[in-house]
C-alpha cells in the first residue's frame, strides 16, 4: 500500500487537510486514524465554540475565514451565531478588550463591540455583574457541531477520491537522505512522498521519530454537563470570565440521533491552572466543586443545577509554548505539521486545511499569510502572544 500524501490523524484538522487537498484535485490522499472509529478524540470532546475575539492577527484572520466557511459551506455545520460575551472585572482587562476589539474591526470583524455593565446585565438576565466593569461581544462568534464539521470534511474528501482508514497505529516516520519515504505502522509499512502530522496531543512523539523537537504538550481539559433548575436565558451566548477563564454555554449533544436540545442543559468549563501535562482523559469529579463555585458566583440562576455525570467528559488540548498552532513544513522534506492548536483546532479547521493544502501543493499559503505559525519561530525566539487563552 502507498499514497502520495499520508495524513496522520483523522480528527477535524486532518480531515480538513484531506478535504482541501482533494478539492484541489490531489486525490491520492490517505488519512490514518488510530482509534477504531472517527470522532473519538479531541474533536468529539470539544465544546463546539467558534470565535474571532482574539488578540493576534493570525488568530483573528483564521477565525474570520473559518466563521465564513462554517456559515456558507454546503455541509451543515450547525453554525449558530449566538455570540461570545467576554467579561472584564478590572480596568486592565477592559482596556485589553478595547484594544483587541479595535484590531478585530480593522481586520474585518463587523459588529464586535464593547458593552457596559448595564448592557451585560440586560443581555443575560440573572448574571451577577457586581464585579464586572464591562466587556465585549462578538455577534458572529457562536457554536458549531464539531462532529458535523468532521463528517463534512471526510465525506467531501472521500467523494473526491481520498481514503480513510481507522484502527491504524503509526509507530514512526521513515526518511532517507532528509526526505520522507514511508511510515511504519503496527501492521506494516506504507510508502509515501509526503506526511502531514495532525495527530493532536500525540504529534510530538511522531515528530521525534525523525529527530524533530515539536513543542506540543498534552493537557487534560474537562467539561461539566448539568441541568439548570429553570430554562436558560433566551439566546444565551458563550460567557467567558477573563479573570480565570471560566466559561459556560447552552449544552448540545453533538451525536447523531440525539434528542432535541434541552433548554435547561448547560455546559461549564474552566482551565484549572493546577492541571499537570498528561495524556489522561478520565473525568475527575474533584473539579466539580471548583467549577461549581465559579458558576454559581457568576450565574446565580445556575445554583442547584444537577450534574449529568454520564455526559461530563475530558479531552486533550495540544498546547504549544505560545498557544498558537504549528503549521507548515520543516527541515525534513515532505514532512508537514498541523499541530498544537491549544484548544482552537475545531474552530480554525477550515483555515488550517486550506493553508496546509496550499503549502503542500504550491509551496506557500496564498489566501492567508500563516508564516508566523511555522515551527522555526521557537528557535528564532519569535513566539506569539495571546492573552485570551482558555
Amino acid at each position: 500500500m502507498g499514497s502520495e500524501i499520508v495524513i496522520i490523524g483523522g480528527g477535524v484538522v486532518g480531515a480538513s487537510v484531506a478535504y482541501h487537498l482533494a478539492e484541489r484535485g490531489c486525490s491520492d490522499v490517505l488519512v490514518l486514524e488510530r482509534a477504531a472509529s472517527l470522532g473519538e478524540g479531541s474533536t468529539g470532546k470539544a465544546t463546539g465554540g467558534a470565535r474571532a475575539q482574539f488578540e493576534t492577527d493570525i488568530n483573528i484572520q483564521q477565525s474570520l475565514y473559518s466563521l465564513d466557511f462554517f456559515r456558507d459551506w454546503e455541509f451543515d455545520t450547525e453554525y449558530d451565531p449566538k455570540g461570545y460575551l467576554l467579561l472584564a472585572t478590572s480596568e486592565r482587562q477592559l482596556a485589553y478588550l478595547s484594544r483587541t476589539s479595535e484590531r478585530q474591526i480593522e481586520l474585518g470583524y463587523e459588529g464586535v463591540h464593547l458593552v457596559t455593565q448595564a448592557e451585560i446585565e440586560e443581555m443575560v438576565a440573572g448574571l451577577n455583574v457586581t464585579d464586572v466593569v464591562g466587556g465585549s461581544f462578538g455577534p458572529r462568534d457562536g457554536f458549531i457541531n464539531p462532529l458535523a464539521v468532521l463528517e463534512g470534511f471526510l465525506v467531501g474528501a472521500s467523494q473526491r477520491g481520498a481514503r480513510v482508514l481507522t484502527g491504524v497505529d503509526v509507530k514512526k516516520i521513515a526518511t532517507e537522505k532528509g526526505r520522507v519515504t514511508s511510515i511504519v505502522t503496527a501492521d506494516g509499512v506504507i510508502e509515501c512522498g509526503n506526511v502531514v502530522i495532525a495527530a493532536g496531543a500525540w504529534s510530538a512523539r511522531l515528530a521525534a521519530s525523525v529527530g524533530i523537537d515539536l513543542p506540543v504538550t498534552p493537557l487534560r481539559r474537562q467539561i461539566v454537563w448539568a441541568h439548570a433548575p429553570e430554562p436558560l436565558p433566551v439566546d444565551l451566548p458563550m460567557v467567558i470570565d477573563l479573570q480565570d477563564g471560566f466559561h459556560f454555554r447552552p449544552a448540545i449533544d453533538f451525536t447523531h440521533g440525539a434528542a432535541a436540545q434541552d433548554p435547561r442543559a448547560v455546559m461549564f468549563a474552566w482551565p484549572d491552572p493546577e492541571e499537570p501535562p498528561s495524556f489522561a482523559t478520565n473525568f475527575d469529579e474533584s473539579i466539580l466543586d471548583k467549577v461549581g463555585e465559579r458558576a454559581y458566583h457568576r450565574a446565580p440562576f445556575l445554583a442547584g443545577s444537577k450534574i449529568i455525570y454520564e455526559k461530563c467528559r475530558a479531552g486533550l488540548y495540544e498546547n504549544t509554548p505560545d498557544h498558537h498552532a504549528i503549521l507548515g513544513g520543516c527541515e525534513v522534506e515532505g514532512l508537514y505539521f498541523a499541530s498544537g492548536f491549544s484548544g482552537h483546532g475545531v474552530m480554525h479547521s477550515p483555515a488550517t486545511g486550506r493553508a496546509l493544502a496550499e503549502i503542500i501543493l504550491d509551496g506557500e499559503a496564498s489566501f492567508l499569510d500563516v508564516s508566523s505559525l511555522h515551527i522555526d519561530r521557537f528557535a528564532k525566539g519569535e513566539l506569539l502572544h495571546e492573552t485570551a487563552f482558555i
